[in-house]
Parts: structure tokens; sequence; C-alpha cells
């Protein structure tokens, strides 16, 4: 069984590190939720900021007041650009986190196949060495049959 405790130390190791990758992808999975969730509150607000806008726009407004609508406006656009990137990044993060991931289980997969394989092969020593133990058993019980009757012994069996 020695011969196993190296891969299994391995598949204990690898599986932790997948555990733990697992982990981080969830998290940076969270993160982009919330930034999908505060893109979309940005979007709102700056909808119905211009549904108010269009509505009020009936009345009589001072130049000014247009202007800081406006600048007002343009401002949560941009918030709603930055957050395009803040999205986009988190995005790339999660594609990256996603890969680990991926590639911690392929590792996994094949350190449990290499255990399988050498539990196979071990049990495949075992059972010709048993099989040459029988074998050298059954040629010595053989030999021994095979002298009884020379040396004139007689047994009552």
């Amino acid at each position: 069984m020695s011969e196993l405790k190296s891969v299994i130390l391995a598949i204990e190791h690898a599986t932790l590190r997948r555990d733990e990758l697992a982990k981080a992808a969830a998290r940076v999975e969270r993160n982009l939720q919330f930034a999908h969730q505060q893109m979309a509150q940005l979007e709102g607000y700056a909808s119905d900021t211009d549904a108010r806008w269009t509505q009020s726009a009936s009345r009589d407004i001072s130049v000014e007041l247009i202007r800081h609508q406006y600048q007002f406006m343009d401002r949560l656009q941009q918030a709603i650009a930055m957050q395009s990137g803040v999205i986009a990044g988190v995005q790339r993060q999660l594609d990256q986190a996603k890969s680990g991931l991926l590639n911690a289980e392929f590792r996994l997969s094949g350190l449990n196949q290499v255990l399988k394989t050498r539990k196979m092969t071990l049990a495949r020593g075992q059972r010709i060495r048993e099989q040459r133990q029988m074998d050298e058993f059954a040629a010595m019980q053989h030999a021994r049959n095979r002298m009884l009757p020379m040396s004139g012994e007689k047994h009552d069996y």
C-alpha cells in the first residue's frame, strides 16, 4: 500500500485545491451578480429620471435647470459606462476562475485514474504471486505423492 501513498496524498492535495478554486469561483460569481444588480439599478434610475424629465418638460423650465439635467444625465451615463467596465472585468475574473477550476478537475480526475491503474497493477501482481505459490505448492504436493510409492511407505489414507 506504500506504493499508493504518494498518489493518495496528491489526490488529497488536488481535492483541497479544487475546493478552494470552487469557492473562489463562487465568490466571483456572486460579485458578478451584484455588479449586474447595480447596473440594473443605475439603468432603472436613469430611465425613471428621464421619464420624470419628459413629463415635466411641458412646464416652463429655466435654461439653468435644463443644463443641470443634461449634466446629471451625462454623469449617470458615465456611471453606467463605468459599471459596464466593472461587469466586464468581473466576467473576465469569473472566466479565469472557471478555467482554473476546470484544470483542477482535470488534474484530480487524472490522479484518480493513476490511482485506479496502480491499484489494478498491484492487484494483478498479487494474483500472479498467489497463483505462483499455488502452482509451487501443487508441484511439491505432486512430487511428494509420486515419491511415496517409491519409498515403500504405506499410509492408510
